[in-house]
């Protein structure tokens, strides 16, 4: 069975045969036509996976071609390969979305990588992604059974932060299922850890204890304002650090990001407790005894975020 279907449209495909033959020992099915109307009307009737064509063509060039095959099938892949090598013809082009940009003369491996990003991308990233994973698989374990501490638990989360999104590219449950089964023990252990040292990360003066909410403004934040540096805090209640990975895109298209660190929330992780102590500064407990009309508990009706901005406002001063 071929990798693909490719259709290559030139209308000097004759001195293109030796490429042709080419892709054909490398596992690929090559139809060759020699302009655009014939390409048009092949893709409406059969089945294509990707289509190589040439710009200059009589009778209808390759960017007219391409735009009637977009009307036909717009996630088909289009190659345009061309000896035109003006900026607005590659501007136009990637503005009528082809898939890739190929220079005559091209040599078949040219051809070839272009193929393979394009088509085989996905099965080749799942490859390596499953390859990479079975090799890191060993040192997360010995990460976990090595007694990590607070800074080691952050690396190990991310760590499998990075391999649960790398994983959604994987076409292997098994080794999911394997990874999945790792996180979980993961989360045990580190349950175990947290039940242990909790207590004394909260602990009045603690002397050795992780950034927590109630740190976050005062390591994290301040240190620009006292620079007098603009600064603008944006925070998104409940983001876990696999979510911001996700979103994290988003944001990259309009700023630059310089930093991506992680902090411990205090427990419980509930919005009125974790957000009041990051405006604060404080423990909940401490919040309650300052602020004692403004502070509810569980049990009281009302909003329980309702003084950010008061509490926030004493934080400054102190």
């Amino acid at each position: 069975m071929a990798l693909a279907s490719i259709l290559w449209v030139d209308d000097e495909i004759e001195s293109l045969q030796s490429q042709k033959l080419f892709l054909e020992q490398k596992g690929y099915e090559v139809t060759t036509l020699t302009n655009g109307f014939e390409a048009i009307e092949y893709v409406k009737n059969q089945v294509v996976d990707l289509v190589l064509m040439d710009e200059t063509m009589p009778g209808i060039t390759g960017l007219e071609t391409l735009a009637r095959i977009k009307e036909i099938n717009a996630a088909l892949p289009v190659v345009l390969i061309t000896k035109n090598e003006t900026e607005n013809l590659m501007d136009e082009a990637i503005g009528r979305q082809i898939s890739d940009y190929l220079i005559k003369p091209v040599n078949p491996n040219q051809v070839l990588l272009s193929l393979k990003k394009i088509i085989d991308n996905k099965r080749l990233v799942a490859e390596t992604t499953t390859s990479a994973y079975q090799q890191q698989f060993r040192e997360l374990f010995m990460a976990l059974n090595d007694n990590p501490d607070y800074n080691q638990w952050m690396e190990i989360y991310r760590k499998l932060v990075y391999w649960e999104l790398e994983m959604e590219k994987s076409d292997s449950p098994e080794m999911r299922e394997v990874f999945y089964t790792q996180k979980q023990e993961a989360n045990t252990a580190f349950f175990k850890y947290i039940s242990k040292h909790y207590a004394g990360w909260v602990a009045p003066k603690s002397a050795d204890s992780p950034i927590m909410s109630h740190h976050l403004f005062q390591f994290k934040v301040l240190p620009h304002v006292e620079k007098g540096i603009p600064t603008f805090f944006v925070l998104i209640d409940n983001l876990r650090f696999d979510q911001w990975k996700a979103i994290q895109p988003i944001f990259a298209e309009s700023f630059r990001i310089l930093e991506e660190e992680t902090f411990y929330s205090i427990l419980p992780t509930a919005t009125q407790y974790c957000r009041n102590a990051i405006f604060a500064g404080l423990m909940p407990a401490d919040i309650e005894k300052q602020f004692p009309q403004q502070w509810k508990n569980d049990d009281d009706e009302g909003g329980k975020n309702l003084y950010e901005e008061e509490f926030f406002r004493a934080q400054l001063k102190r």
